[in-house]
């Protein structure tokens, strides 16, 4: 419990140091402040001037709270309420592609672990997958797959097998050889051997590739969504707060700060399922 509780307040003393650093540069070399544009009534005139600091590339951290409030579109529902529905809309496909590629991972990397001449021919074809870059390859799923929400749920599998294929492969091997031996000895099968000795001794990688897959899941959504004409989630909002990005560009950062709650909210579910998971297993070692 202590290290939970040193974790959340180290992760929240990182988002207080990056807000003050944020409005930080901003006094520094942003734009002019104004007591109209501050809640704290400051005059300010900053000694430079970076473009990166502009309100309109770098709006003021409150102005971007302040817009989740406000009316997304004239006489719209609220920004929060828009950017919430998107949100769960994006996670539920993310979900999806999580599901497929960790599915597709697991497999591979345990036919791999049995058939040495399958991962010699295969495993090549595999890390080039990744070569390809998301943006190529998602018009091309979209227009196979007739686009919907199946085609974006590919593009995420996508970026979700590969961490779980290498990991689930690594773990698979690491058991100590003198417990396969062992379990030769006792005449066991290779299911035995599998699910007795190698998946348990994985599981602390697959976790790890899970935890990776999860971010990089809700990325795959998100890409996928643009290409798709889907409207409905995250990556429907950021194009649209990004054509009206002069003249609203705290939108577009609210959209963006949405997504990235989703992303940390995906992490900490499987980090949530990893910790029930593997108490167990910690509490044998430590007794032990």
């Amino acid at each position: 419990m202590n290290k939970t509780i040193r974790t959340i307040l180290s992760f929240c003393l990182l988002i207080f140091a990056l807000l003050i650093l944020w409005e930080g540069v901003k006094w520094v070399g942003g734009d002019p402040w104004r007591p109209a544009n501050n809640p704290f009534g400051l005059t300010h005139n900053p000694p430079y001037r970076f473009k990166i600091a502009s309100d309109l590339n770098l709006p003021h951290v409150w102005e971007i709270v302040d817009a989740f409030g406000r009316e997304s579109r004239r006489n719209g529902p609220p920004l929060i309420q828009v950017l919430a529905a998107a949100a769960l809309f994006t996670f539920r496909e993310a979900v999806v592609g999580f599901t497929l590629g960790s599915l597709l991972g697991l497999l591979l990397g345990t036919v791999f672990t049995h058939v040495l001449l399958l991962e010699r021919g295969c495993m090549p074809y595999v890390i080039a997958s990744q070569t390809i870059p998301i943006l190529a390859i998602a018009p091309m799923v979209v227009i196979w797959l007739k686009a919907g929400w199946v085609s974006v749920a590919v593009i995420s599998a996508y970026l979700t097998f590969f961490p779980v294929t290498i990991n689930t492969l690594r773990g698979l091997r690491s058991p100590d050889p003198l417990a396969l031996e062992l379990m030769r000895s006792y005449a066991a099968s290779t299911w035995d051997v599998l699910w007795k000795v190698r998946f348990p001794a994985a599981l602390p990688y697959i976790f790890t590739a899970l935890k990776v897959s999860a971010t990089a899941s809700v990325v795959g959504a998100i890409i996928g969504e643009l290409p798709s004409g889907i409207r409905d989630g995250l990556g429907g909002a950021i194009l649209n707060f990004n054509a009206f990005y002069i003249t609203a560009p705290e939108r577009l950062w609210a959209a963006i700060l949405a997504s990235a709650v989703v992303g940390i909210a995906f992490y900490l579910i499987v980090t949530a399922v990893e910790w029930v998971a593997l108490r167990h297993r910690k509490q044998l070692v430590f007794n032990g």
